[in-house]
């Protein structure tokens, strides 16, 4: 079948080949780029790639740790080692067995927001994948032995996370910068909300949220839209549950960041993080944003990573980046160095993010080699089955729209100077600084 063709901008329904309708079905401008909303609510993404000889299908599940009470802190991320634990109908053994057995691959992630579980494997074996992704989604067993022994894994996981200071400097920032609020607490949970949760609980919060309409199946590769809509189709007629939506996520209020947080550990480096608050996932201002995180701490020749590490060879890990939420959001910047360094360091640190509010700008040649670096890593990015796939979930779950790549680059190449001043007037001037540091201080060093 061929497509028709309309201008850009303008979406196309299209019919399927048999003249069956296909309610909701949408090309959009992305070659081979479809969408269909399911009467369920659910919603399938597929971007067709003839030229592979893989397939990647990803589940994305529009809840996180942020939409979590305070007893079931790390239920989402305790679901997301659960589901693969096995179904009424496979052991984990199967599920393993199944997508190893024929060359593929299956991993999930949990974020402050969304939860995503996705499987890739070859062509000819797309049904096997939407199959097993729709058990487990489904249907987990979530029986009590099994969730026992997955429970000393995330235990497991977190004193992994405790023995690693450069990972765990960073859940301390959140915490810091968002005291008080869901998006500060870590998404793997405490030990002790892990060790008390009890099975039930977990069930109850699975049933609430893994619903259709809170769920997006998105898919690339080898394929054909309507066979991936057939197949999702399927699965969801083997597992008939809960229709309707998920709870609404709940409001919390915002408190002031603290500005210091210091956690005492013998260690050889000093990691030291500068957090500032910023602003949402769909903010007008987010690609100028982008821009400036690159200038400042995006690259080998970012401000920080001149001037830090080559320069004066304080480090050898220094960058910044950002964390968009639905509401909200942040930014920062990191750097690991030795003890006896670490108020040159953090004097460094300091004077860059100053300069940016005192100069309220970055420089042409700095802007035009951010925006070619962005929008070349993007094109590359977009290179394999799997990095196609988290595209259209995470874009469709979280915008609700999967932006053309030349809708993205036009984006980037659009910020002009003035709007890097004004985004750095947003984040930078008179911005409140929570610096975090995990090595071998107490508070009172960084008084």
């Amino acid at each position: 079948m061929v497509a028709p063709v309309a201008p850009a901008g303008v979406v196309v329904v299209v019919a399927d080949p048999s003249g069956r309708s296909l309610s909701g079905r949408v090309k959009t401008m992305d070659p081979g780029i479809f969408k269909t909303r399911l009467d369920s609510g659910l919603r399938v993404v597929t971007d067709s790639l003839p030229q592979l000889r893989s397939v990647a299908v990803g589940f994305w599940v529009g809840t996180g740790a942020r939409d979590e009470d305070d007893p079931r802190s790390g239920a989402s991320h305790f679901l997301e080692h659960l589901l693969f634990k096995g179904t009424p109908t496979r052991t984990a053994l199967d599920i393993a067995e199944a997508v190893e057995s024929v060359g593929g691959e299956m991993n999930a992630f949990t974020s402050h927001e969304y939860t995503a579980f996705y499987v890739r494997v070859p062509d000819d074996q797309l049904g096997l994948a939407i199959d097993i992704l729709s058990d487990v989604v489904w249907a987990p067993s979530l029986r009590p032995d099994e969730m026992d022994a997955e429970r000393k894994v995330i235990l497991e996981e977190i004193n992994m996370r405790d023995d690693a200071p450069d990972e765990l400097l960073h859940d301390l920032l959140a915490e810091a910068v968002f005291p008080d609020h869901p998006l500060g607490r870590s998404v793997l949970g405490s030990i002790e909300s892990i060790e008390a949760m009890p099975r039930d609980s977990v069930a109850d919060y699975h049933s609430q949220h893994y619903r259709p309409s809170n769920i997006v199946v998105a898919a690339a590769g080898n394929l054909e839209h309507e066979r991936v809509v057939e197949l999702v189709e399927q699965g969801l007629a083997a597992n008939p549950g809960a229709l309707g939506g998920r709870p609404a996520r709940a409001a919390h209020p915002f408190a002031p960041a603290r500005t210091l947080e210091v956690l005492r550990r013998p260690t050889e480096q000093a990691h030291i993080a500068i957090g500032l608050r910023a602003f949402s996932r769909d903010d007008p201002d987010r690609f100028a944003l982008t821009v400036v995180n690159q200038v400042l701490g995006g690259g080998m020749s970012s401000r920080l990573f001149q001037e830090v590490r080559e320069k004066r060879g304080l480090a050898y890990s220094v960058y910044a980046y950002r964390s968009a939420y639905e509401e909200t959001g942040a930014m920062a910047v990191y750097a690991g160095t030795t003890p006896a360094r670490v108020d040159e360091t953090l004097g460094v640190l300091n004077t860059e993010l100053d300069r940016f509010a005192e100069d309220g700008g970055v420089t042409d040649r700095e802007l035009q080699a951010a925006k070619g670096h962005l929008t070349g890593s993007m094109a590359l990015g977009l290179e394999s089955s799997s990095s196609r796939m988290h595209r259209l979930g995470r874009s469709e779950l979280t915008l609700g729209e999967i932006p053309t790549l030349d809708e993205l680059v036009d984006s980037v190449n659009a910020v002009t100077p003035a709007d890097v001043s004004r985004v750095i007037d947003r984040v930078f001037v008179d911005a409140d600084r929570t610096l975090t540091v995990v090595g071998p201080f107490d508070a009172a060093d960084f008084a």
